[in-house]
């Protein structure tokens, strides 16, 4: 696979999504992170760092499992399921989405599915690190890492230090490694 971001690269843009939010928001008050499984959670973290750097303020992060909202459920032969754990009250909070990479859209239509079982926040908004595009329903990220076009075939793979033991973004075919 050919790496497209480093560490390096990565780290940047998620200070730069951390002061997209800030500036949109005029601070971090009502804002909530909740990462998808399994990347989105790291992300989610790390987004949330950046911000309590910037700004001295601790923004809630919340984890989120999909697994069970998915439309894809009964082509699947095994559905591992991970926790959802929302720190906070969901109601009147701006609620940020943080995902890996965007592709077709379903995993964040399921997302979606799944933030309406846990409360009804004022407004929802998407982060992912990589757009790769492909989209299949109308979801478009409001803060993005990296676009990155991609054929439909190939595989876009975010490692991230605290879980793969590396950082960076890596592109090529589903028969690499």
């Amino acid at each position: 696979m050919a790496q497209v971001m480093s560490a390096e690269d990565l780290s940047r843009a998620i200070r730069r999504i951390a002061h997209e939010i800030l500036e949109r928001h005029r601070g971090a008050d009502h804002v909530v992170l909740v990462g998808i499984h399994s990347r989105g959670v790291p992300l989610a973290e790390e987004i949330a760092d950046a911000i309590d750097l910037f700004e001295r303020v601790k923004v809630p992060v919340g984890e989120l499992d999909i697994g069970l909202y998915r439309d894809d459920l009964g082509l699947r032969p095994t559905t591992r399921l991970s926790r959802t754990l929302i720190p906070v009250d969901l109601t009147s909070e701006t609620v940020i989405l943080v995902d890996d990479v965007l592709f077709t859209g379903r995993t964040i239509r399921s997302a979606l599915d799944a933030l309406a079982d846990l409360g009804r926040p004022e407004k929802v908004e998407l982060a992912v690190m990589v757009d790769r595009g492909h989209r299949e329903l109308p979801i478009r990220a409001d803060y993005v890492g990296k676009n990155i076009p991609t054929a439909s075939e190939e595989r876009v793979a975010v490692r991230l230090q605290s879980v793969d033991g590396t950082s960076g973004v890596w592109i090529g075919s589903e028969d690499e490694s």
